[in-house]
């Protein structure tokens, strides 16, 4: 009974810290956007760099892996190794569906999940987040260099020898990641996906997207 109220206490904590929606809560703060109303309509970064320019969006990133860390780090002190990747999955589940915005569409979990791998497996996710930058230095499509660093990252932990439920979290956090950019994958194949131009500081959507 124990184990399972700290397993409990892993997933409600990774949940609430999940679910607060910094990517909603800043632009609306510093610029007075409802990135909602913009764009793809999501509260994740890469929209919130349309809505509110590139330093916002940084901002968002920054807190979005962050509290993906300190689930996992919670996770971890709650329940062990196991509790970590409870944790984790839990605030993937709560960035994609945040309670703070009444269960409402959120982001697509790719910087929580990131941040949760972060505190399970540095090496690994290291590495990915670089697949991530090079895939999105060379095509510009954030969505794009999202998938592959979400395939790269399971990869990665069997490479790193990563403890086998961090493995299986990185696949099926790729898997989860894959699933909620389906539309993206479809327009990516149809030539239409968004992609950056980056002019000056901030990051521009490009002529096909306005």
């Amino acid at each position: 009974m124990m184990h399972l109220m700290e397993y409990v206490i892993a997933a409600v904590t990774g949940w609430i810290l999940g679910g607060l929606p910094w990517g909603y809560w800043i632009p609306r703060l510093v610029k007075g956007v409802d990135v909602r109303a913009v764009g793809s309509g999501n509260v994740g970064a890469a929209n919130v760099a349309r809505a509110a320019g590139g330093r916002v969006a940084l901002a968002v990133v920054a807190l979005d892996i962050g509290k993906g860390v300190a689930a996992a780090l919670i996770g971890e002190w709650a329940a062990g190794p196991m509790g970590a990747v409870v944790a984790g999955g839990a605030a993937m589940l709560g960035h994609w569906r945040p309670w703070a915005l009444g269960l409402r569409r959120g982001g697509k979990s790719v910087a929580v999940g990131g941040g949760a791998l972060i505190a399970m497996a540095p090496l690994a996710s290291v590495c990915a987040l670089a697949v991530w930058g090079l895939v999105f230095l060379i095509g510009r499509y954030s969505s794009l260099a999202s998938l592959a660093g979400a395939v790269s990252a399971p990869i990665l932990c069997v490479v790193f020898d990563a403890p086998l439920p961090v493995t299986l979290f990185a696949a099926a956090g790729s898997a989860a990641i894959i699933l909620l950019h389906r539309a993206n994958i479809g327009r990516l194949l149809s030539g239409t996906e968004h992609r950056f131009q980056f002019r000056g500081r901030t990051p521009r959507m490009g002529a096909e997207q306005v």
